[in-house]
């Protein structure tokens, strides 16, 4: 893919389309028009159809202060509730399931007959489910076209595709774009891929159902989604030739480019501190508005406020109204042109410490949050967030609340690493005076303590909720808590947000899974996300879930499997004696081809540059190096994509499959041979005791060089900018450049104080800006 920038035509073209998003978006706002959340009148659908609001109130408060929900459950199912029983997936998203299913029907069909017929001629025989015999080549081409033709032709036979996208900061971010560029047929030049010109991903993105993100996988799938489903090839387009870095005049910096990563969001304006001290400022007025509305605030409304001028840097201060219900009334969602965004977060039981297998996973879309666990088995209106309810019903019908649902609240609420990234000041190479990071520690710590560096949500939208499965014994804390506390999607360790694409009542049959995750100390995944998610259907968390088979970690690396693509759950038949049949996995796994890609979560800026090398690198893994390692690899991919499919309707395979499966599916083999020290997974020994986290914090203990890729020298900085083509195959090997970078924080609900001294936290923040500054 040549990435051929004409700026001054495209840059016009990309203004005046953002200008557009930026006045229909406000269509959909917070009411306040700020960022503060804003009471307004309950919707009818809630109100009783007696319309007595007053005592409906005032029985709904009795009924939650009651310690027993039986004696008010007759009550309560007679009345309309936000909340209700995650037994199914609502029935909004159903009806824009059936319009996504029109949509994805052409690219589908056009990515299939593009794989399919790139079949070697010189292979004539085929292989259907129950026999093998051999046909000439049109007869080849009759099995292509009667299997498109069965699978498209009526909408239960066409294949659920669902993409879910990993943590790990930009690191994720910019990988998991180039990635998706690779899919996505709006990529320049991706139906001319090199040599291999009948090979291309093109239209897989446009044939997705389903995309989930975690963490920096989030602030991809936000971007993408909350943008206008805008591409990575307009992202590319739009930046400027020169890298803000390397200009003289700071002050031209563009602060329109989605994705600016020139500077860090701790010194938005680089060298200009009074850029840095301008934006800091608004950030804090605006969580002011929203503390002096009423509602708490914590460290990731910061950390959201600061996101979003990355994300969103043509809307008004980074979107400070823009709600993530909003996407609901953008025409290119409702109609189904795009795929269903999710966004993954882990909750945490007041007054517990401890993150595991067991922790409620919370998925917010369009148009709910909640979750499918049965700690807490319920969804509420995410338009509604901030309401004050008992059981989902509002103690007063004049005071719903709208606006809570922030987008970059909700982004920043899947990724609280910031949280640890301001809590490691002291341990950066940024030499500021002892007493600046002491300072900056000390009242950091204080807010941790406080319970502040969590996302908190209150009032809690689950209080009082009656649908806890409680015969698994599940603690009610959480329903019972007045607020709720949500962590990154990624602390369960369960780094790849797949539980909300598993869910049977989605009924998916594939799912691709990028991890950029960095489980060993080198840097690199290793599968433990899998082997997690794959052990958690065995806990009473995971119940009524299923996942398919796959190695431990030592055998992930030993075999190589976390270097290349890998199927997981390839036949059905071995699958029986799980929940239900999964989909089948494709894991693609962070490796380098042209450029270290393990870079730090905690590295906070990118030049140019380096944003183009990453993302040219995620293409590459998507390609298999634009597929100089298998010229067949577009065709492997198409039958996964058909696989489940084609069990279930019994059809016929072109044979060139069962070669792909031989390749690319996990056969079972296992190899627990020991791993090297730098070569072993951080995480497993945490996962499965539920370990504390505090001084034997292994994210802690095993960080001692995780700056190394922060404190590089930007040599990169100095070559010369240049267009990347994503189409040409790396030069390089495979040889990669270990590096781990992770961590993670303890945090302690007692004596909660949720008004944070913002004024505080934004002098201390422009001091070490302007310190940085000078530095």
């Amino acid at each position: 893919m040549e990435i051929i920038l004409k700026r001054s035509s495209i840059r016009v073209i990309f203004l005046f389309l953002s200008l557009l998003l930026n006045i229909q978006s406000t269509l959909a706002w917070n009411p306040s028009n700020s960022y503060a959340p804003a009471y307004v009148q309950c919707p009818a659908f809630l109100i009783p159809s007696n319309g007595s609001s007053s005592s409906s109130s005032s029985s709904s408060s009795s009924s939650s202060s009651s310690s027993s929900s039986s004696s008010s459950s007759s009550f309560l199912s007679s009345i309309p509730s936000l909340l209700r029983e995650a037994s199914s997936i609502s029935q909004n998203e159903s009806i824009w399931l059936q319009k996504r299913l029109q949509h994805i029907k052409s690219p589908l069909k056009n990515f299939l007959n593009n794989s399919f017929t790139n079949i070697p001629s010189q292979n004539n025989t085929i292989s259907t489910s129950t026999s093998t015999s051999t046909a000439t080549k049109d007869d080849n081409q009759y099995i292509i076209s009667s299997l498109i033709s069965t699978l498209l032709g009526n909408d239960s036979n066409i294949p659920k595709i669902g993409i879910a996208i990993s943590g790990g900061g930009y690191r994720s971010m910019l990988t998991g774009a180039g990635i998706l560029a690779a899919m996505d047929n709006r990529t320049n030049h991706s139906l001319s891929s090199s040599s291999h010109k009948k090979q291309s991903l093109a239209g897989l993105l446009q044939s997705t159902i389903y995309l989930s993100g975690a963490s920096g996988g989030n602030w991809l799938v936000g971007t993408l989604a909350y943008n206008n489903w805008t591409s990575i090839q307009d992202i590319l387009n739009s930046w400027s030739n020169q890298d803000n870095n390397n200009k003289k005049d700071d002050d031209k910096s563009n602060d329109k480019d989605i994705w600016d990563l020139s500077d860090s969001i701790i010194s938005p304006g680089g060298k200009n501190i009074f850029k840095s001290a301008m934006r800091w400022n608004h950030i804090s007025d605006d969580l002011q508005d929203k503390q002096k509305a009423g509602f708490d605030t914590s460290l990731a409304d910061v950390w959201g406020r600061a996101l979003s001028y990355k994300f969103f840097p043509n809307l008004y201060r980074g979107g400070a109204a823009y709600t993530w219900s909003s996407l609901r009334d953008s025409p290119v969602f409702q109609n189904g042109e795009m795929p269903f965004p999710i966004s993954v977060a882990d909750g945490r039981y007041p007054g517990s410490k401890v993150i595991n297998l067991n922790a409620t996973v919370f998925e917010f879309n369009p148009y709910e949050m909640g979750s499918w666990d049965p700690s807490l088995n319920s969804f509420t209106d995410v338009k509604y967030l901030g309401t004050d309810v008992s059981n989902g019903i509002p103690r007063d019908y004049d005071k719903c609340v709208q606006g809570y649902d922030n987008t970059a609240f909700i982004m920043g609420t899947s990724s609280t690493l910031f949280n640890q990234f301001l809590l490691r000041i002291n341990s950066t190479k940024i030499n500021l005076p002892k007493f600046i990071t002491k300072l900056a520690t000390h009242f950091l710590k204080d807010l941790s303590q406080d319970f502040n560096d969590v996302a908190t949500y209150h009032p809690n939208p689950f209080k009082n909720s009656k649908f806890i499965d409680k015969s698994k014994n599940f603690s009610t804390s959480i329903v019972q808590s007045d607020s709720l506390y949500l962590v990154d999607g990624g602390e369960d360790d369960e780094n790849i947000p797949l539980l909300p694409l598993i869910q049977h009542e989605r009924n998916l049959d594939i799912i691709f899974a990028i991890d950029n995750s960095v489980d060993m100390k080198l840097g690199w995944p290793d599968g433990s996300s899998l082997v997690h998610t794959f052990e958690r259907q065995f806990v009473k968390q995971g119940d009524g879930t299923a996942f398919p088979y796959v190695p431990d970690s030592n055998t992930f690396v030993n075999l190589g499997l976390n270097e290349k693509p890998t199927f997981f759950g390839c036949d059905a038949k071995n699958l029986t004696n799980l929940e239900y049949i999964p989909p089948l996995i494709v894991y693609l796994p962070n490796s380098k081809y042209s450029f270290e890609s393990n870079q730090s979560a905690f590295k906070m800026s990118y030049s140019e540059l380096q944003r183009r090398q990453m993302i040219s690198n995620g293409y590459e893994i998507a390609t298999r190096n634009n597929f100089t390692d298998d010229p067949m690899f577009a065709t492997c991919l198409a039958c996964a994509v058909v696989k489940r499919k084609q069990e279930s309707l019994n059809l016929t395979l072109p044979d060139h499959c069962q070669s792909c499966f031989n390749n690319y599916c996990w056969d079972g083999s296992l190899d627990i041979t020991p791993l090297p020290e730098e070569k072993q997974d951080l995480h497993h020994s945490f996962i499965n005791v539920g370990l504390n986290r505090t001084d034997a914090d292994p994210y802690v203990q095993l960080n001692h060089n995780d700056d190394y890729l922060d404190d590089q020298d930007d040599d990169d900085d100095e070559e010369d900018e240049q267009d990347i083509d994503l189409t040409k195959p790396s030069a390089t090997g495979r040889t990669r450049n270990y590096q781990r970078k992770s961590n993670s924080k303890n945090i302690d609900p007692k004596n909660h104080h949720p008004i944070i001294n913002l004024k505080i936290i934004m002098v201390l923040l422009c001091i070490i800006t302007i310190l940085i500054g000078f530095i």
